[in-house]
């Protein structure tokens, strides 16, 4: 069970100067996860050409009816009759007795996780009577990922030991989740002989496609992300050379080492879990090409590439700059919008307050949170109504560098404006139970939103994968 790290009391004045954030913790991450990424290479494109040979693979989304009716009622899908779903259509906004509610303009669900667990339900009720499993959570939010259980998916999660497969068994049927798998669980369950539904988001493809040329032209992947993410493990199996860096420190680390040198023994320390196997610092840092985690700030990764420009420039010079540094746009647009949006709704005045929901291992809802704090705005970082309590007013709540605090008297008398947004991976259903709370808490006498059909979310059509 999670537990809150300290007690405090809410100011109900919104604005604050900026916080002193507590310098980043030291990264945690599996070694086992490790021990996947720097596994022999494989040729990850042949291997993902193979899958579609086999006649056991699916990977886009077959718009089931019966799948769509459940994840309305389970409220895994996008809202069509709530409260979300009623604020769309009347400008994001709503009022609530003396409550008003702005939504950002963009939040939540973002195309790729929709159709991720939209896969997942329509391979349930492909398979009824077949036993089908999951190598990892299908996305970061964990009342989704609860109900996939319930629905007798089994899904894989890290240990210790790593992951064990055996228990899946031929005939099987394997969901690759979100954020991909890597080259190796790819191979081993075509082997294996199971039905496989892969629900990678396009998005991530996309950067799998770019650390694949790099590796066809002998540049080393910069992979900007956390070395643990799952998103990050499976692109970093895709590539042959890479380091996976994290932030601008880190980065700036590796751009002096390119420039001017340095101990080859403390840089491979320092990356030793984030580099790829028999990687050297002297030689591998010659040529390289920028990839991201798709989750990750925008413009931190702009700057990477900046930087690791400069360097290349300084180095090599103008004429020899393209011999040695590549830059292929792999930014998730949704990670982007909801991040723009959440600036634009802090820049607004009438904002008293912010409450970002998201799994709090959701690396895009981090990035929310750390954008509501530098700018100053009380915020809070739930990841599920469950974290509120409505009759003694208090919340359990997550800060943007990770701790969990419990804070009592959270909302205060009298009118109230609340800024809301959510996480890429966070249903509709979870921004209306936790104002459903809210309001709750505000008037005792509430009685919920009356329901109201809505138009439907529009998705795109996918393209065909080259």
């Amino acid at each position: 069970m999670l537990q809150a790290h300290g007690t405090t009391s809410a100011l109900c004045s919104g604005r604050q100067a900026r916080p002193a954030l507590p310098a980043r913790r030291p990264r945690a991450g599996s070694v086992q996860v490790h021990a996947t990424v720097a596994a022999d290479k494989v040729d990850g494109r042949a291997v993902r050409r193979s899958l579609n040979k086999t006649g056991r693979y699916v990977r886009k989304p077959n718009k089931d009816p019966k799948s769509n009716e459940l994840m309305e009622e389970h409220g895994v899908g996008y809202s069509s009759t709530g409260l979300v779903a009623q604020m769309r259509e009347q400008d994001n906004l709503w009022q609530q007795g003396d409550v008003t509610v702005k939504l950002a303009k963009a939040y939540g669900y973002c195309w790729g996780v929709e159709r991720a667990v939209r896969m997942a339900y329509e391979a349930r009720n492909a398979f009824p009577e077949k036993r089908v499993h999951i190598t990892n959570e299908i996305i970061h939010n964990p009342e989704v990922n609860q109900r996939l259980r319930e629905l007798d998916i089994n899904i894989f999660e890290d240990s210790a030991k790593g992951k064990d497969y055996a228990s899946i068994k031929e005939g099987d049927v394997v969901i690759f989740p979100a954020f991909g798998a890597t080259v190796q669980e790819m191979e081993l369950f075509r082997d294996k002989n199971v039905e496989m539904v892969d629900t990678t988001c396009p998005w991530v493809a996309k950067v799998w496609n770019s650390v694949d040329i790099y590796g066809r032209k002998q540049f080393t992947s910069i992979i900007h992300g956390k070395y643990s993410h799952e998103e990050t493990v499976a692109t970093a199996s895709f590539a042959d050379k890479y380091i996976i860096i994290r932030d601008l420190e880190e980065s700036n680390y590796v751009c002096e080492y390119i420039l001017k040198g340095g101990d080859k023994e403390e840089f491979l320390t320092k990356f030793k879990k984030a580099v790829s196997k028999g990687f050297d610092p002297e030689k591998d840092l010659q040529r390289v090409g920028l990839a991201n985690q798709t989750t990750m700030l925008k413009g931190e990764t702009q700057e990477m590439g900046k930087m690791f420009e400069r360097t290349m420039l300084s180095k090599y010079g103008p004429a020899a700059l393209g011999e040695h540094f590549m830059l292929m746009d792999t930014i998730c647009d949704a990670t982007q919008e909801r991040q723009d949006a959440l600036y634009e709704i802090t820049d607004d005045p009438s904002i008293d307050m912010m409450i970002v929901i998201g799994g709090f291992n959701s690396s895009n809802t981090s990035h929310l949170q750390e954008i509501a704090e530098h700018k100053g705005i009380t915020s809070f970082w739930v990841d599920s109504a469950a974290r509120i309590d409505v009759a003694g007013n208090k919340l359990l709540h997550k800060t943007g560098w990770g701790e969990l605090k419990e804070t009592t008297n959270w909302l205060c008398d009298g009118p109230l404006t609340i800024g809301i947004t959510s996480g890429a991976s966070t249903p509709d259903r979870a921004i209306e139970e936790v104002l459903d709370k809210v309001f709750r808490i505000k008037d005792p006498s509430f009685a919920g939103v009356a329901p109201k059909e809505c138009a439907v979310v529009g998705v795109p059509e996918e393209e065909e994968e080259e």
